[in-house]
């Protein structure tokens, strides 16, 4: 089973990890909760830090966030899901819009990243919504950290 969330709009930092680590992960923060949820369809995994949701949601799967640090509760849904390191396909989704990144040739971003970066890197991705670019990054070896982490 391919997992997909939805996160409400007290997750955004959580929806961002899941999507680093993956994981299709639906989140809108400029909507109510209520406009949210009545636009989800029933394969997700709803994600609220609020009860009144929780308690109202029949038709979904739904996880009750209980801390406020990202972190934790990146753990507390790797937890009760049974999610592990294997299941995982880090760096894979656009952390801004969502969609798989697919690779693009080296000259294709040459001027739309920093010229150190074109310089000492050989690999690139990007997301064909939004046009973001991504590499392998300090950035990237920190969040590798953090996942090992989670899943140590």
């Amino acid at each position: 089973m391919k997992l997909r969330f939805a996160a409400d709009r007290a997750l955004g930092a959580l929806a961002k990890w899941l999507r680093i680590l993956g994981y299709d992960t639906v989140f809108e923060s400029d909507i109510s909760n209520r406009t949210f949820i009545k636009s989800l369809k029933d394969d997700r995994i709803l994600l609220t830090r609020t009860r009144k949701i929780q308690k109202k949601i029949d038709a979904y799967r739904t996880i009750f966030i209980t801390s406020n640090n990202p972190v934790d509760q990146l753990k507390q849904v790797v937890d009760e899901i049974g999610i592990s390191r294997a299941d995982v396909q880090p760096f894979s989704r656009c952390v801004a819009c969502n969609l798989p990144i697919v690779d693009i040739e080296k000259e294709r971003v040459f001027g739309r990243v920093p010229d150190y970066i074109w310089q000492t890197h050989g690999s690139f991705n990007t997301c064909n919504r939004c046009g973001r670019i991504y590499w392998q990054g300090s950035h990237a070896e920190r969040s590798m950290e953090r996942i090992n982490q989670i899943f140590s």
